[in-house]
């Protein structure tokens, strides 16, 4: 009996030793307490990209400035995505440009002869950072020896500013008015940094000039005709400012268009086809060409556009 006993106590050790390798060869096979079970692959995050720098990209709508008359203003250039330029033309002949002053504003520029290429902030060409932002541009007033009006910029003069004429006035905060000197303009308050003037006001309170019939009165043209070309500058009740011009207008013609594109006061520029030009510009990326765009129908144009010196004084249009 007792030795049944202790053979049957041997079996069962073998037997204990046979589960207790089992259980450690199952605990050796799974995860270790205590560790993570890997994670799957994720794909790498797409690198940001870069915020734009520098001045918007003005963007000329196609076909704006095609031949043809227009039933009002369309636009004409956008920065950003919002319409800074709208154009018209009438069946007048009349080209008209306007202006949004919250996207863009008005630099008044010497030319090699009026006011004379030294010293000035913005001088006989666009160049450099202007460029860059350049929108617009067209002419200026007449020549400064004739003495119908004055030229000042950022604290230079070129001809004094006199009481009672038309004045193109630009503020330190980058907005420009029309008003008659000395009583629209300047506004009370507000830093004066450029002044064009050129005879009295062609349009004021919203009406044309009561001397529109008088040919001499708006200065001399050539030959004698009376519809040269001619140009003029002019703000309306909220701001915006419009340009007018054409190959072939009377006085009364050019104060009539802008009188119904709403514009409550105006300063007639230079006339005669010479001088008279607009362009707006085509860019070629940031930092590419640009390619002028003659806004009037037939105009005879500026030698080198504005992009290469000039004898004249002319603005421009940049964005903010």
């Amino acid at each position: 009996m007792k030795g049944r006993t202790v053979a049957l106590a041997a079996l069962g050790s073998l037997a204990l030793a046979g589960c207790g390798g089992a259980a450690m060869s199952t605990t050796t096979s799974a995860a270790r307490p205590g560790t993570r079970a890997a994670k799957p692959a994720t794909r790498p995050r797409p690198a940001p990209k870069p915020k734009p720098t520098g001045p918007p990209v003005p963007r000329v709508a196609s076909g704006a400035l095609g031949p043809g008359a227009t039933s009002g203003f369309i636009p004409a250039v956008r920065l950003n995505g919002q319409t800074a330029v709208r154009v018209a033309r009438t069946a007048g002949g009349v080209a008209l440009l306007s202006f949004d002053q919250r996207l863009v504003t008005l630099h008044l520029h010497s030319g090699t002869i009026d006011a004379g290429s030294a010293g000035w902030r913005f001088g006989p060409a666009v160049v450099g950072g202007e460029r860059r932002r350049l929108v617009a541009a067209f002419n200026g007033g007449f020549r400064l020896n004739v003495g119908v009006g004055g030229f000042e910029s950022y604290g230079k003069v070129g001809a004094p500013v006199k009481p009672g004429l038309g004045s193109i006035v630009t503020y330190s905060d980058g907005t420009t008015d029309v008003g008659t000197w000395r009583n629209a303009v300047p506004a009370p308050g507000k830093k004066v940094v450029s002044v064009r003037q050129n005879l009295t006001l062609l349009v004021n309170h919203g009406v044309a000039a009561s001397s529109t019939g008088c040919l001499s009165c708006w200065g001399a043209t050539l030959s004698g005709v009376v519809d040269p070309a001619r140009s003029a500058l002019g703000v309306t009740p909220d701001g915006r400012l419009i340009w007018a011009g054409g190959e072939k207008l009377t006085v009364a013609g050019l104060a009539q268009a802008l009188v119904e594109a709403h514009v409550v006061r105006a300063v007639e520029l230079d006339i005669n086809p010479e001088w008279v030009a607009a362009y707006v510009y085509r860019h070629s990326g940031a930092h590419g060409p640009v390619t002028p765009i003659p806004v009037m129908p037939g105009q005879q144009g500026i030698p080198g556009e504005f992009l290469t010196p000039w004898s004249r004084d002319f603005f421009t249009i940049a964005a903010r």
